[in-house]
Order: structure tokens, then sequence, then C-alpha cells
């Protein structure tokens, strides 16, 4: 019996793939526990449909990490912070002032958790940050922290 997989199943395949199992493994186990669908025309059909949307989806986000990376690779985010002698900050600035001020400075609003900012920033000066936008999609941003 030819099946299409709704949940990866290990030693099978994974979510979206067909697989030809025997009928009673497929009316026993995997149709009843949700694991699987019978791989009917209509069913097939809805699949194709789904990995259509899918591609699309990715397509689309794809272009918007790539109109972010341009939007950010000539911008540069001033962040004001106290700081003693020899332009050590009393605290420090985290990914998420860096977002916040991203958003506050140019209106581009980027998840904090994008940020590759391995340590805090602890001094005054000039930083480049990578920012992963997408899988393969890195940009950079200028981070100009000051009193």
């Amino acid at each position: 019996m030819k099946v299409i997989l709704i949940k990866d199943v290990k030693g099978l395949g994974k979510k979206g793939q067909m697989a030809e199992v025997s009928d009673g493994y497929a009316r026993n186990l995997l149709l009843p526990k949700g694991f699987a669908k019978e791989a009917t025309e209509h069913n097939m059909k809805a699949l194709e449909k789904q990995r259509a949307e899918e591609a699309n989806r990715i397509q689309n986000d794809i272009a918007s990490a790539r109109i972010i990376e341009e939007k950010i690779r000539d911008i540069e985010v001033k962040i004001v912070s106290k700081a003693g002698e020899g332009g050590k900050l009393f605290g420090a600035v985290t990914s998420k002032d860096v977002s916040d001020a991203l958003l506050e400075q140019h209106g581009i609003n980027i998840d904090k958790k994008k940020f590759a900012l391995e340590n805090p920033i602890k001094h005054t000066g000039e930083y480049t940050v990578d920012v992963k936008l997408y899988q393969e999609i890195t940009g950079k941003i200028k981070i100009k922290v000051g009193v």
C-alpha cells in the first residue's frame, strides 16, 4: 500500500514523502495513529499543492531577506550609553539593544535572535555585526557605541 507520511517516521521517511508499506502496517499503525494517509489521487493533488505553496513561501522569504540585507548594508545604528574611564561601558550593549535601536532609528524590525553578537559589547567604539536573515543570507550592520 502506498501512503503519504504526515509526520516523520523513523526508518520509513520524512513528512511529505511517499512510502510503500505492507497493508497491515498501514492499517494497524500508520493510519490510526495519524502518521500517514493513503496515497489516493485526491491526497496526491493536495500534497503537490502543499509543496507548491511551501516553495512559494520560501521564495518570498528569500526575497524579503535580500531586501532587508540591502537596507541594512549602508546604515549605522548609534547607541548611546554611559561609560567610565577608557571607554568601558556601565553595563553592556546586547542584541536586544541593537534590535530596538534599529527599529527606532531606521524603522527596520529584525528579531534579536538574528544578530550574531557572540558577547555583549562592553566598550565604546564602532562594531560590525553579522545578521542572519535567512539560511544562507547574512547581512552586516554597523554599530556605533558612544557616550
